[in-house]
């Protein structure tokens, strides 16, 4: 008996966007015959993306800036149409814009507000409950869930421009699950804010993706939400996809060496020279830190060993940071122009 195979929540096969940008000349005359015959050039901001996302999946999307982050999510959200390719969300074409889709999707983007500036948070809700037409008992449940998980009660009734930069992210990502959307595209939701806020935002979205197992696309530069919060992730750069796997997988892939640290005896005089071992990052007396190949760890931990007396030993994979890094900059080609 064949098992029915579901439809995934997210489907993407070679989407592509493509502008065409105004080549504006410097100074007055050249300006002046722009008037007449303009120059354009075509920038490809998403470049033949395929990608599929399961139900209840928190996938982070990265990429360095201007690699087509935020232009997939727009295209995802039907905020703008892509030149060629196709992509499904909930089994709807985005950019066709349908009533039905746009009740099951929310989109929050961290320089972006969707909150009326002068005017009290719960205002602004109250609007959000008549555009999605969402039941007063179920506004009034919803509305009270999240304002108490993320604390803001208090805050209610002050205008949004009063507000902290933190307070602000908590009420707009309340405005966005107001009518319990299946899907959440988070464009750098904790960008600006301090350390604090990132935890608590971190903290909310963690449980409430546990609880309503919707499907959440994130994109963040801070490695911290990734780390907090997805088990996959999706690299591109220059609107192409680069990787597409496990958090732990990148190191594999992409960590071609390991950080070992050694602890000689206190006391010592003078620390030996490991530089013909690898790449010294750091010495700390009596600590050195070494970058040393991840196929030659043993080899070398043996051999210094074999010469010098040693208190302690760590071996530690490259910090997160360092790698999606590289990531970053063996994938992009500076020649090539993309968009955010």
């Amino acid at each position: 008996m064949d098992c029915l195979k579901t439809m995934p929540t997210i489907e993407v096969n070679n989407l592509t966007k493509t502008y065409r940008v105004y080549q504006k000349k410097e100074g007055l005359m050249q300006a002046i015959r722009g008037l007449g015959k303009r120059e354009y050039k075509q920038v490809q901001a998403v470049r033949g993306i395929n990608m599929q996302v399961e139900q209840g999946e928190f996938v982070a999307f990265l990429g360095p800036n201007g690699a087509g982050k935020t232009t997939t999510l727009k295209l995802l959200s039907g905020v703008i149409t892509p030149t060629d390719g196709t992509a499904t969300v909930l089994g709807h074409v985005p950019w066709q814009r349908e009533d039905n889709y746009r009740r099951r999707f929310a989109l929050v983007m961290g320089q972006k507000n969707q909150l009326w500036w002068d005017l009290p948070a719960q205002e602004s809700f109250r609007l959000h409950q008549k555009i999605y037409r969402v039941p007063e008992e179920q506004f009034d449940a919803t509305h009270d869930e999240l304002v108490d998980l993320l604390g803001v009660r208090k805050l209610l009734g002050q205008p949004v421009r009063e507000l902290s930069l933190g307070e602000r992210m908590k009420m707009e990502l309340i405005a966005a699950l107001l009518h319990s959307p299946d899907v959440l595209f988070l464009d750098e939701p904790t960008i600006g804010l301090d350390v604090v806020a990132q935890h608590n935002i971190q903290k909310f979205l963690k449980h409430y993706q546990q609880e309503r197992k919707i499907t959440i696309l994130l994109t963040s530069h801070y490695m911290k939400d990734i780390t907090a919060l997805c088990q996959r992730v999706v690299i591109i750069a220059n609107g192409q996809m680069h990787y597409d796997g496990s958090l732990s997988g990148i190191i594999d892939e992409f960590g071609g060496h390991k950080n070992l640290t050694l602890q000689f005896p206190e006391g010592i005089e003078n620390l030996p020279d490991l530089a013909m071992y690898g790449k010294v990052l750091e010495v700390q007396t009596p600590r050195v830190k070494l970058q040393v190949q991840r196929s030659e760890v043993g080899q070398v931990l043996a051999s210094i060993l074999s010469v010098h007396p040693v208190d302690d030993i760590s071996v530690e994979d490259p910090p997160l940071e360092e790698v999606i890094a590289n990531v970053f900059s063996t994938a992009t080609d500076p020649g090539e122009d993309a968009s955010a």
